[in-house]
């Protein structure tokens, strides 16, 4: 793919990525569970933004909503164990092929890593929208 179109190789390697990190995502969270949990969150955010002048109120939501923190890491983090020795090898893997054929730019002017970098947050960002990932 690379060595047919740089730039058309390695969005189509960007697309292919991010859709496997995203499928990992979906599936290998509990979806529901994080949905609700958001969704708790915004109710707290919400009685926080209204009890703002009662400082020992404000003090105990604030307890309630990090009370959230270490479950949604929890449930959060089984996606990342999966894909990040993947990632990590696409990345030496990327490093070698583009110090071999000279450092190209993309577009006139990204490094392979921005390019990839960019090209991940857009794809990832539809692709979860598409997918309905929290």
């Amino acid at each position: 793919l690379l060595n047919w179109n740089l730039t058309l190789g390695m969005t189509a390697i960007i697309i292919l990525i991010a859709v496997i990190m995203t499928l990992v995502q979906k599936y290998a969270t509990d979806q529901k569970t994080l949905r609700e949990m958001k969704k708790e969150q915004k109710e707290l955010q919400e009685e926080m933004k209204k009890v703002r002048e009662h400082p020992e109120k404000m003090m105990e939501l604030q307890k309630k909503q990090f009370a959230f923190l270490p479950k949604m890491m929890k449930l959060s983090m089984r996606p990342i164990i999966y894909t990040s020795i993947p990632l990590i090898l696409f990345f030496r893997w990327f490093m070698d092929f583009f110090s071999v054929i000279g450092d190209p730019r993309f577009f006139g002017f990204l490094s392979w890593f921005w390019f990839y970098i960019l090209g991940s947050i857009i794809f990832s960002t539809i692709l979860r929208k598409i997918f309905k990932i929290v």
